[in-house]
């Protein structure tokens, strides 16, 4: 089905399944601990050997040798594959970066020399220790400061260059021009990237944890130099990935090499020490905002460049991108920079870009209204556009103003401490902080099978993953909705690339995308069943309460596949009109209320609010979770995330859930979300958007102003850890 103009009144409009509260069909197994994970999937392969991986302990340069002799010898042991033993293997896919496995080069800290594999884990980690590996060490880059200092000027290979910046910003009644800097970010999901692989007749089976199967499929046809038909991946649960499982990485290949090599069925699992440094992470930053105004607050120049690292090849942080969409300006001088280190791989983690980008412009935002004498709210509003301040297009539907109005009306921002430092409750210093948010919304190619079972069942298949967002859910709700049924009577299958290609979950286009290619393979069966009931047009059908009906004759759905299932695929193409002709985002208003302790200088969240505008809510209690979800992430990138680097030795020492600290509950307040639940007909059929990301962005630079307003002291580094600002806190 290809979509190419704007969805006009559909089904989805009048819907009795769509937008209503479903909780997930999934929690009672995962409660109960019967979906299985990864590395629990022990009835997939019979008599499953263990891997266990070595890592490199040097951050550049070349594996000289590697001594097995003693860890061959040690009980229990199966086989060893080394790197050197396979040699270089092809790049599995674009994005990337950092080999693998195999040949002699090192490219990072914990990069995998080695798996030892063994009859049970235990054996194989005891093992794994005896390995040996000799080095021949070689410097490299780890200072992003001393990179910054460069290039912080240097805006020559701008992203976007508008109007004058220079003579406009000179000319400015009212000006400011800061840094800010957030560090290394983890994705820190709670399963560890796993992988079982056995190989059957020259084919190879991997059942993983991944987000994107079709890219994985295809990445591991490619390292090991093989036809797509003879690869398949099964991954039906994820348990987070954050963006660190998008794409293949070393777990599955040694699992699949070791495999191959043993003639048995491997299991390998990233130990957590080596998941920080082995796989990928969000990049630190150094970010230049400049801003100028006039008097009246309307912005005349904006300026937004920023560094970030990543391996020779990788393309870093973009966290200058939401500044060329989101606020007006007619001078605009924005650019990033990508400086090539040599720590471990720099990629997508949720919300990359806009995560970074806006603790920079948002904290900026609420100094530049501080200094007009502005309410932060108003300030925003009065620089919000509806067309793109670059291209001139048009934004396809753009509530940031209503998102803001409607926050500080529930908030009750009125009432709000306008004098930084001067509330108090007890020993308690009161603060209220506010930023924008702002993430694109894409949507990709998606397609489904569906199939109507004797008994009135009905079956979605697609290679769509569930990485705790809630997609079995509304793509449950999407088939009930279109056929007339009960959610119960939708059957779920995701995460085989047995089934038809999905967009996959990443980048916020997961939800929009999947639905869309659910709903066309749905028109699709609506099409067959028509066509079986002497029906040409699919519109003249009803479909209610398991039946369908076609002028004044009923049948049940059961009925007509009493004799076989009915099957029907079918997935949705986006036409350019979508992007070429608009921009289509999401946005949205984050509130916090907090309390700095005057003398300890202890933060205390007391109460959050997020305002989305996000499309067509399909179902408003997992959007809801993803938001919420999105704010605690928010939460602990303002306060205590942070992938330290070890600039002598070129790695993250802080590489463990004890050492990387992420909020608890004990941390998050009581958390409001309101959805706008807005319709965008040019996002996709069912008027939606994602919202996954939406949540986070944002929500750190509510926190910065709020610690601002309550102290009166400025911290333009993250994370704001008492070192940061104790000193300058106000008299107790």
């Amino acid at each position: 089905m290809d979509f190419t103009q704007p969805a006009g009144q559909n089904l989805f409009d009048t819907a009795r399944v769509i937008g209503r509260p479903q909780t997930r069909i999934d929690g009672p197994l995962k409660v109960a601990g019967l979906a299985k994970y990864a590395y629990e999937r022990h009835e997939v392969a019979p008599g499953q050997l263990v891997g266990y991986p070595v890592a490199a302990t040097i951050a550049q340069g070349r594996v000289t040798a590697i001594d097995t002799d003693a860890a061959m010898a040690a009980p229990g042991v199966a086989g060893i594959v080394t790197t050197l033993e396979i040699g270089d293997m092809p790049k599995p896919f674009s994005m990337n970066v950092a080999p693998l496995f195999g040949g002699d080069r090192v490219w990072h800290y914990h990069q995998a020399v080695a798996v030892v594999v063994a009859e049970s884990f235990e054996m194989a980690r005891a093992a794994a220790a005896l390995v040996k590996v000799s080095y021949d060490v070689t410097e490299g880059s780890y200072d992003l400061e001393a990179e910054w200092a460069k290039r912080r000027d240097d805006a020559s290979d701008a992203d976007a260059d508008v109007g004058d910046f220079a003579g406009a910003f000179a000319q400015a009644e009212v000006t400011l021009d800061e840094e800010y800097r957030t560090p290394g970010h983890s994705q820190a999901m709670m399963e560890p990237h796993a992988s079982i692989a056995e190989w059957q007749d020259g084919k190879l089976t991997v059942w993983t944890s991944n987000q994107m199967i079709a890219w994985n499929r295809k990445s591991l046809a490619t390292t090991f130099e093989m036809d797509l038909d003879d690869v398949r991946v099964d991954s039906p649960y994820v348990g987070g990935g954050f963006g660190a499982k998008l794409f293949l990485r070393a777990d599955a290949v040694m699992a699949a090499l070791a495999a191959r090599k043993l003639g048995r069925a491997v299991k390998v699992a990233l130990p957590r020490p080596m998941i920080m440094n082995n796989t990928t992470h969000r990049s630190q930053t150094i970010q230049r905002v400049r801003l100028g105004a006039g008097r009246d607050g309307r912005l005349t120049a904006v300026s937004h460049i920023a560094i970030s690292h990543s391996l020779p090849g990788g393309s870093g942080e973009n966290a200058v991108d939401q500044t060329r969409h989101f606020y007006g300006g007619a001078n605009r001088l924005i650019a990033k920079h990508v400086a090539e280190m040599h720590l471990p791989e720099a990629n997508a983690m949720r919300a990359p870009g806009e995560a970074s980008g806006l603790m920079a412009l948002e904290v900026a935002m609420d100094e530049m209204a501080e200094r007009l004498g502005m309410d932060p709210v108003e300030f925003r509003i009065l620089n919000d556009i509806q067309t793109h301040p670059e291209s001139g297009l048009p934004f396809s539907d753009r509530n940031l103003v209503e998102c803001l109005r409607e926050g500080a009306a529930r908030f009750g921002w009125a009432d709000r401490n306008t004098a930084p430092g001067a509330q108090r409750d007890g020993q308690w210093l009161i603060g209220h902080g506010i930023a924008g948010a702002y993430r694109g919304a894409p949507a990709d190619t998606s397609a489904a099978r569906i199939r109507l079972q004797p008994g009135g069942t009905l079956v979605v298949e697609t290679d769509m993953t569930d990485i705790g967002t809630g997609s079995y859910t509304i793509l449950a709700q999407t088939a009930a909705e279109m056929l007339g049924l009960e959610v119960a009577a939708v059957e779920v299958r995701l995460g085989d690339s047995a089934f038809p290609v999905s967009a996959g979950s990443g980048g916020q286009f997961g939800a929009a995308s999947a639905t869309a290619g659910v709903y066309a393979a749905c028109e699709a069966l609506r099409t067959e069943i028509g066509r079986r009931l002497g029906a040409n047009d699919a519109d003249t059908l009803t479909f209610a309460d398991g039946r369908v009906t076609v002028g004044t004759e009923t049948v049940a759905l059961a009925d007509l596949a009493a004799e076989g299932e009915i099957v029907a695929e079918d997935g949705i193409d986006f036409g350019d009109f979508r992007d070429d002709d608009h921009v289509v985002s999401t946005f949205g208003a984050h509130f916090v209320e907090l309390g700095v302790h005057a003398l300890t200088g202890e933060v205390r969240l007391r109460r959050m609010l997020a305002v989305c505008d996000a499309g067509r809510i399909l179902n408003p209690i997992t959007a809801r979770s993803q938001v919420i979800g999105g704010m605690v992430m928010g939460v602990g990138a303002a306060l205590m995330e942070e992938i330290a680097v070890d600039r002598g030795r070129g790695f993250f020492p802080a590489h463990d859930l004890a050492g990387y600290e992420v909020p608890v509950h004990m941390d998050i307040p009581a958390q409001e979300v309101v959805f706008l639940d807005t319709l965008d007909p040019v996002s996709s059929p069912l008027k939606a958007k994602g919202v996954g990301e939406l949540g986070l962005c944002g929500v750190a630079a509510a926190v910065a102003n709020a610690v601002h307003n309550a102290t009166g002291v400025r911290v333009r580094q993250f994370p704001i850890t008492l070192d940061r600002y104790l000193d300058r806190l106000p008299g107790a």
